[in-house]
């Protein structure tokens, strides 16, 4: 899954109705109805829109025929592998009517066509890991950390002997990263998931 890095723009003229769509990133569903209510245009005929945030999903034709504007717009989402966006595509009539089979076309090629143009990035999934260890084994666990991409360590807590560190980092690193972690501490570092 990818996420978009900012914000972005498109615009085409189908059968002389004006598309617009603005699509960007959100890290939740009221961040998703900002953003539509935001980028919406108030002097559009309609302003359909779709979001994803992981499971959660909701797309409005806001009065174009069932299923001819939302849905097409939660497809483009989907098809490029997007998760945590909000699009909307805000229409002005031009006098011909388009149909139901062109409505999806221009709603869903409208949305497509701008997040296909945007700049977007791997979404990471990341654990996050309790380090506990002795005060002289924190330098060798931040430093096994630090070749690992997108990692960090805060500390958390201390203990009378030592630091529990909360140790973010990718799942896929977490195995390697445990194994590390024991053998350079001879086993005396323990090391939780969660």
């Amino acid at each position: 899954m990818f996420a978009l890095t900012g914000i972005g723009r498109f615009e085409q003229e189908v059968k002389k109705s004006r598309f617009a769509a603005a699509a960007g990133p959100v890290g939740s569903e009221e961040e998703a109805r900002l953003f539509i209510a935001a980028h919406g245009c108030a002097d559009a005929g309609h302003n359909c829109w779709a979001y994803r945030v992981g499971d959660l999903h909701r797309f409005s034709d806001d009065g174009e025929p069932g299923g001819t504007a939302g849905r097409p717009i939660l497809q483009a989402i989907d098809g490029l592998e997007l998760d945590r966006v909000a699009v909307v595509v805000s229409r002005w009539f031009g006098g011909i009517l388009l149909g139901t089979g062109g409505l999806v076309r221009a709603y869903g090629g409208t949305a497509s066509a701008c997040l296909r143009g945007m700049a977007r990035e791997p979404i990471l999934a990341l654990a996050t890991l309790s380090v506990t260890c002795a005060f002289a084994e924190e330098a060798r666990i931040r430093a096994a950390l630090a070749p690992i991409p997108h990692s960090q360590a805060e500390p958390e807590d201390f203990t009378p002997d030592g630091v529990r560190l909360r140790v973010t980092l990718p799942v896929d690193a977490v195995d390697a990263f445990a194994r590390r972690i024991t053998d350079a501490t001879r086993g005396q570092a323990v090391v939780e998931r969660g």
